[in-house]
C-alpha cells in the first residue's frame, strides 16, 4: 500500500512538472513576440523606386493597408479614408505614417503602384517589388491572401485578390497596437489613430 502510494506521489510530480514546463513552453514565444516588432525582416520597393524595409515602420506610428490596384472596392474606399482620418488626427504630417502594401506583385510594379496611390493621397506610401519576396513578407505580416480567376473556365486568364481588409496599426516601436477594420465607423476609427499617435 506504501508503495503504491509512493508510485502515485512520484506521477503527480511528474505530471505538474510536465504541466510547468509546457506553460512555460507555450507561453515564452508569446511574451518575445509581443515584445518585439510586428512581422518579419524584408527588403522591398517603394513606390519612388528605392529600397524599403521593415525599418521603415518605426520611429513613428504606422498604419499599414495590404491590396492591390485591380481591386473594384475596398482597396480605394480605404484609401481615400484612410488618407482623410490621417489629414484630420495628422494634419502637419510629423505624426503618423502609411503604407500602402499589393498583395498582388505580378501586376503591381513600383511604378503602377506609386501611380494609383499618388492618384488618392500625398500621405501614403506604395511598397512593391520581386513578388516571391512581397508574398513573403505579406504571409510574414499574417495577411491572408488567394488569387481567385474571374472565369473559371480559363483559370490562367484575368484574376481578382481575396485579402484581408483590415488596416494594421503599429506603435512607433513596430508593435502590433490594432487594425481598423473595413467599414468601421469613422470616429472610431479617428479614435484609434488619435490613440495611436499618444503612445
Amino acid at each position: 500500500m506504501k508503495s503504491i502510494r509512493i508510485v502515485l506521489w512520484v506521477a503527480i510530480l511528474v505530471m505538474v512538472a510536465v504541466l510547468g514546463w509546457l506553460t512555460f513552453d507555450m507561453t515564452q514565444p508569446k511574451q518575445q513576440a509581443a515584445s518585439g516588432p510586428f512581422g518579419v525582416p524584408f527588403t522591398l520597393v517603394a513606390q519612388n523606386g528605392e529600397q524599403i524595409t521593415e525599418k521603415a515602420f518605426t520611429g513613428k506610428p504606422t498604419a499599414l493597408f495590404f491590396g492591390f490596384t485591380h481591386c473594384p472596392e475596398v482597396c480605394p474606399t480605404t484609401l481615400f479614408e484612410l488618407n482623410g482620418w490621417l489629414d484630420k488626427v495628422d494634419p502637419e504630417g510629423n505624426k503618423l505614417q502609411a503604407y500602402f502594401i499589393t498583395v498582388d506583385p505580378e501586376r503591381d510594379t513600383p511604378e503602377v503602384l506609386g501611380q494609383y496611390v499618388s492618384n488618392v493621397s500625398k500621405r501614403i506610401t506604395g511598397i512593391s517589388g520581386p513578388p516571391d519576396k512581397v508574398l513573403e513578407m505579406v504571409k510574414g505580416y499574417r495577411v491572408y491572401y488567394k488569387k481567385v480567376p474571374t472565369d473559371e473556365a480559363k483559370p490562367d486568364g484575368d484574376y481578382t485578390m481575396d485579402h484581408t481588409a483590415s488596416v494594421f496599426l503599429l506603435d512607433a516601436n513596430g508593435q502590433f497596437s490594432g487594425t481598423i477594420a473595413y467599414g468601421e465607423n469613422p470616429e472610431t476609427a479617428v479614435k484609434k489613430l488619435e490613440n495611436l499617435t499618444r503612445g
